[in-house]
């Protein structure tokens, strides 16, 4: 039976100050509030409360029969409850249905996966704890931002006790291979993979309302039809795209969310099924591992990195920014720890490139990409200093990196102590009652302690007048004598 794989993204861009509107060294607070809530409510309005609506009502509709996986953000959650609180109101209404899954990534949406393990490690843990705290899920699969993956990146993913993670199903690592399987990273067999399909997710969410493409007009029944004509042993279909595809990229006038709408129904009819990523992996075993020894990743027709780090401007700005990773893991200042997030996000990088896009590029509020490495690089010059400042003597990296790790080991060592403290006292709790049991019939007995009371007595009794009585060095020299020859 064939089952398909909805997944959606949740992530805002944020955008900086223009370094002309501050002082470097005076002001650092690095935000255009104004293009953020501008940004932010325009996506919500257009995009994302109209798209979780539908859902809702399919969810309600159709029960557990639909499923829906999302991947949030830390910072993309801060800038909803901030700008746009109905969001969230309708993200938990959807995960009361019981029909959503949340999936763990970078609190940052950064690059951290690229440039240092421990940074990246320390916010996807922070993202996941954030869901929990939202949501009530415990993330359970890993999406890194913009789908990055290779096999280290995997292997990492299994240490951190990740059953599973998504990556993008690029030509150039599949061969012909199909990503309606499920595989296994190269490094850790344990670390199951499930693979975007690009063609069929592309089909919704960039040319579903471009009417000079040849299966215009798209309609549900159609593209279920291409789902159930799949080979047999193909089962799993992974849609995954933006939330931002339904409404922004594809216009709520295309009637993209009656498409989707209407999807369950005829996907019912042919015996489609929906899931979430962790039940996928929960019950299908890995065909075979998949070697991925360069990250790919969703964006552009290379599905590569190149988006981010193919020029010059791009790989110096990284460079500069993950050298003080150390100090930032080892400091406790929290504006330091939020503007830390904020700057690691990776659309800083997207605005500066270079490259022609097919689909158009978003600079935000910059007229160039040279005009966006001048504005980020100001700002992270400000950032650093303030970072160094809290460090007035001049620490390398790699102490930094490791007194962070004899914090955390420390960290790791106490709560394992706490632990075993806890079930020694649950057992002291068990045991004590029947040893109170045990003395009660003893005490009741007068008979056993009254001959134990009364040698007691009666040898103490000559001992305590016998300390103050005497007064010549004589007897105070026999005294301690007589002591010594009882004993």
């Amino acid at each position: 039976m064939k089952t398909i794989c909805l997944y959606f993204e949740i992530h805002q861009p944020v955008h900086l100050k223009r370094y002309r509107f501050f002082e470097i060294g005076t002001d650092h607070y690095y935000y255009d509030d104004y293009e953020n809530e501008r940004a932010i409510t325009e996506t919500a309005q257009k995009s994302y409360i109209p798209a979780l609506t539908t859902m809702l009502e399919m969810a309600k509709t159709y029960g557990t029969y639909f499923k829906v996986a999302f991947s949030l953000s830390g910072v993309a959650m801060e800038m909803l409850e901030n700008y746009a609180p109905e969001v969230m109101e309708l993200l938990h209404e959807l995960a009361d249905t019981g029909c959503v899954e949340f999936l763990a990534e970078p609190y940052s949406h950064g690059l951290s996966a690229l440039a240092n393990e421990d940074v990246f490690i320390e916010e996807t843990k922070r993202q996941a704890k954030k869901i929990k705290e939202l949501f009530g899920q415990e993330p359970k699969v890993l999406r890194n931002s913009s789908l990055i993956y290779s096999d280290e990146i995997g292997a990492l993913a299994g240490r951190m006790g990740f059953k599973g993670m998504l990556a993008e199903g690029a030509k150039h690592i599949l061969g012909w291979k199909s990503p309606q399987y499920v595989y296994s990273c190269a490094m850790n067999p344990n670390v199951k993979l499930l693979l975007r399909d690009y063609k069929l997710s592309d089909d919704i969410s960039l040319r579903f309302s471009d009417s000079s493409w040849n299966e215009y007009p798209l309609f549900a029944d159609k593209y279920a039809d291409w789902v159930a004509q799949l080979p047999e042993d193909q089962q799993i279909v992974n849609v995954w795209m933006e939330l931002c595809a339904l409404g922004i990229f594809q216009p709520l006038s295309s009637h993209i969310l009656d498409f989707l709408k209407a999807l369950p129904a005829v996907c019912k009819e042919r015996g489609i099924t929906f899931s979430t990523p962790s039940e996928i992996i929960g019950k299908t075993k890995a065909v075979g591992p998949l070697e991925v020894a360069y990250p790919v990743s969703w964006n552009d027709e290379e599905r590569d990195t190149s988006c981010w780090l193919g020029n010059g401007m791009q790989r110096e700005a990284f460079a500069k920014l993950y050298q003080e990773a150390g100090r930032i893991l080892a400091c406790q200042d929290r504006r330091i720890k939020h503007d830390w997030d904020y700057i690691q996000a990776s659309n800083n990088f997207r605005f500066m490139t270079t490259k022609p896009a097919s689909v158009g590029m978003y600079r935000g509020i910059y007229e160039s990409s040279y005009d966006a490495f001048t504005n980020y690089m100001n700002i992270l010059g400000d950032f650093i200093k303030r970072v160094q400042n809290l460090f007035p003597v001049e620490v390398e990296n790699d102490e930094l990196n490791a007194l962070y790790t004899t914090i955390h080991n420390q960290g790791k060592e106490i709560a394992q102590r706490e632990q075993e403290i806890s079930v020694l006292r649950a057992r002291l709790e068990k045991y004590e009652p029947t040893k109170k049991e045990e003395k009660k019939p003893v005490a009741k007995n007068p008979a056993a302690k009254a001959p134990a009371k009364k040698p007691a007595a009666k040898k103490e009794s000559p001992k305590a007048p016998a300390a103050p009585k005497p007064t010549t060095k004589k007897e105070a020299a026999k005294a301690p004598a007589k002591k010594t020859a009882k004993k």
